[in-house]
Order: C-alpha cells, then sequence, then structure tokens
C-alpha cells in the first residue's frame, strides 16, 4: 500500500512536473516577439544589446568603454566589482548615471600575475579560494569547489558593494559564465536578481539551456539568442576576418531580443602587463574589438540591417 501511495505521487509530481515545463515552454516560445512588442517596438523588430564586459580590471578597459558608451557605438557595460578600478568606473556613474551599467558578478580572477580576492570575508567564502588565496583562475577548479552558499554570500557582497559607491545597476551577469556552469549556481543568481529585482543574463542558446531555463518563472525575461564568435588572437602581420565575422554576425540576426558582447580595451602597457601571455581576450584582442565596434562598417551594417540597439534598463522598466 506505502509502494502504491509512493507511485502515486510520483505520477502527481511528474504529471505538476510536466505542466509546469510546459507551461514556461510556451512562454520561452512565446517571448521573443511579444518582448520587443512590451518595449514598444514592432513585433518583428531586430533588437541587440551590444555590450562591454569588464569595466574597472583596468584603466584601459575603462576609457575604452567609456568612449564606446558615450559615442553610443555600444549601449550596455558590466562592472567587475572586486577589481581595483571599480571606483573609476562608480565616479564615472556619477557623472553619466544614464548609461546602462550592469554588474558583470565576478568569482574567478584569471590574469596570471594580476590577481583579486572576493568582495565578501575571505573567511566567510573559504570554498571560493585556491590555494593562493585569490579567486579560482578557471572555471573547473571553481566548479569542483565553490559551495552555492558561498556563491551567494559573495554575489551579494558584490552587488551591496556596487550600491553603496553609487552604483545603481541595470542588471546582472556573470564573468567568465561561472554562474552557469551547474544549475545549483544558477538557481543563486536567479535568487539573487529577484531578490534586488533586477533582470538578469539568460537566453535559449545558453549553455545548459535545458537544464536552466525551466528554473525561470513566466515573469523572467529571456533574450532569443547571445551569439558569440570563435575569433582567434590577432596575430601582427597576418590577415584578420574579425570584422567581417562580426559583419556576419549581424546580417544573420534574426528579428526578436539579443545580446552580442565584446570587450574592449587599449593596447597599450597597462593592458599588455596585466594580460600578459593571455591572446585569448588579451590586450591586442580588446583593441581589435574596440575597433570595429566604432568602425563605419559596422554602424553601417547595424543601419542596413535595420537593427535597433536597445539597453538592459529598457528590459528592467518591463520588470517594474
Amino acid at each position: 500500500m506505502v509502494s502504491a501511495l509512493w507511485r502515486g505521487l510520483s505520477v502527481a509530481r511528474a504529471v505538476a512536473t510536466l505542466v509546469t515545463s510546459l507551461a514556461l515552454a510556451r512562454t520561452l516560445v512565446a517571448q521573443g516577439p511579444v518582448l520587443a512588442e512590451r518595449l514598444g517596438y514592432p513585433r518583428d523588430a531586430k533588437l541587440l544589446i551590444l555590450h562591454a564586459d569588464d569595466l574597472g580590471v583596468a584603466h584601459s578597459v575603462d576609457r575604452a568603454s567609456f568612449v564606446a558608451l558615450e559615442s553610443q557605438a555600444v549601449s550596455s557595460a558590466s562592472v567587475m566589482v572586486p577589481c581595483p578600478w571599480l571606483s573609476e568606473v562608480a565616479e564615472y556613474f556619477k557623472q553619466h548615471p544614464k548609461i546602462d551599467l550592469g554588474l558583470h558578478l565576478t568569482l574567478t580572477s584569471e590574469w596570471k600575475t594580476y590577481r583579486w580576492r572576493p568582495v565578501a570575508p575571505w573567511d566567510q567564502v573559504e570554498s571560493l579560494l585556491g590555494e593562493d588565496g585569490y579567486l579560482w583562475t578557471e572555471d573547473l577548479p571553481f566548479s569542483q569547489h565553490a559551495k552555492p552558499e558561498d556563491v551567494e554570500r559573495e554575489i551579494r557582497s558584490q552587488v551591496d558593494r556596487a550600491l553603496a559607491l553609487g552604483i545603481h545597476p541595470t542588471h546582472l551577469d556573470s564573468h567568465m559564465g561561472t554562474l552557469f556552469l551547474d544549475p545549483r549556481y544558477f538557481a543563486v543568481l536567479v535568487k539573487v536578481a529577484h531578490n534586488y529585482g533586477l533582470p538578469f543574463l539568460a537566453a535559449r542558446d545558453m549553455n545548459q539551456g535545458e537544464r536552466l531555463l525551466p528554473m525561470l518563472s513566466p515573469k523572467d525575461l529571456v533574450l532569443d539568442s547571445r551569439p558569440q564568435l570563435r575569433l582567434r588572437p590577432p596575430i601582427p602581420g597576418q590577415p584578420d576576418d574579425a570584422k567581417q565575422q562580426y559583419l556576419a554576425m549581424l546580417r544573420a540576426l534574426s528579428p526578436g531580443v539579443h545580446e552580442i558582447i565584446v570587450h574592449l580595451g587599449f593596447d597599450d602597457a597597462e593592458l599588455r602587463a596585466i594580460m600578459v601571455n593571455h591572446a585569448d581576450f588579451g590586450s591586442a584582442w580588446r583593441q581589435r574589438d574596440f575597433e570595429i565596434v566604432n568602425s563605419p562598417e559596422f554602424k553601417r551594417a547595424l543601419a542596413d540591417n535595420n537593427i535597433t540597439l536597445i539597453t538592459w534598463r529598457q528590459l528592467g522598466r518591463l520588470m517594474q
């Protein structure tokens, strides 16, 4: 009898889970065009958040990103709270409070000779620390050691630190995608974002989307895609087709709401010292991204393909 009762409960739970999943699937299927309409655009509009990552990591990155934001070459950016140049970003935000600035929640520290520690007290987030006392350098050791409760404590500390400096974030996303590695971490992101009333990065084509997206509520905003390029680092003296790949990405963009992430910086002595022996997303890479998004060809491609740049701030208004 107990066994039968248990089977009955299991079936009921399975049915309830299926119904919930189907309801969420219907929401996600319908949300793309509907989301565009809710933002005040036609159903078939191509809407793009062109987003600059990693503010706060270096003065060079900050300067390049500020230039791009002011010229509207990008429409959004996010800052890494544990990094040394956070205060420069906070001061800039005070002078430009309407810029679209989110938090690039940071749980790893990837550069070889330039490292940072968590914002929360070290002894309260010990699972986030490598043997050298800094945040883990890569996502694999992070995922092997990081406890969800430590992750939550740290990202709450980062949000609170930003707020204390006068930064009112428009959204939350994740440095190196660490919060998308495991449903336990993604659940923490969703929980914290809900607590602070902020939209957060979630896209239908995200890694492990089949495991992560069902965790969302119908009220959460889901982007249609987050296109990413597999670019090689620029090599001096060799042809570089990165710009053509970016332009092809814009031509391929379908109606809906999308985000393309770029990494901006100036290839100067500071950035080369920080990113030594790290060609991927390194100093020359960031200079190239800066030049591409500011190029006439890139801007013309946006216009020719009827792509409208939007911000996370606009999405956040829907939640209010």
